[in-house]
């Protein structure tokens, strides 16, 4: 096990405010790890890789992309082709608990950095208001 090899940092997703975790040692095991404050959904990106099939825009003899004479049922205008691509092995996390004991196991600034003003910014802001009433 890879401890204390992220580091916590304030962070912006989707216009919102929010923190991730970045890489600090070659050792780490994840990629990124990022906290969506809308979903309230922990992100994990790893190192593991698997294969995947996206459909990417099929292209002409000039690397652009070929247009279809209208739109098609997903809404693009463009034709496209199923490839099968590497890409990193993503988690999600909706348990506080087990976000509050990945982020103590892994991030070395996890005692000093507020991440809770993150988590619970909803409950905060609900507090807030009913002590205003």
């Amino acid at each position: 096990m890879n401890e204390n090899s992220m580091m916590l940092v304030q962070a912006t997703w989707n216009d919102k405010q929010t923190f991730r975790m970045i890489p600090i040692a070659e050792s780490c095991p994840y990629v990124e790890v990022i906290f969506d404050p809308d979903t309230k959904v922990f992100v994990i990106i790893s190192k593991l890789t698997k294969q995947s099939l996206h459909m990417l825009p099929r292209l002409d003899d000039n690397g652009d992309p070929q247009h279809t004479q209208g739109p098609r049922p997903n809404g693009r205008n463009v034709r496209e082709e199923r490839h099968k691509l590497e890409v990193f092995q993503e988690f999600y996390v909706e348990d506080k608990k087990a976000m509050d004991e990945l982020i103590t196991l892994f991030a070395i600034n996890a005692k000093t950095f507020n991440y809770n003003v993150f988590l619970n910014a909803k409950e905060e802001v609900a507090k807030v208001e009913k002590s205003a009433k």
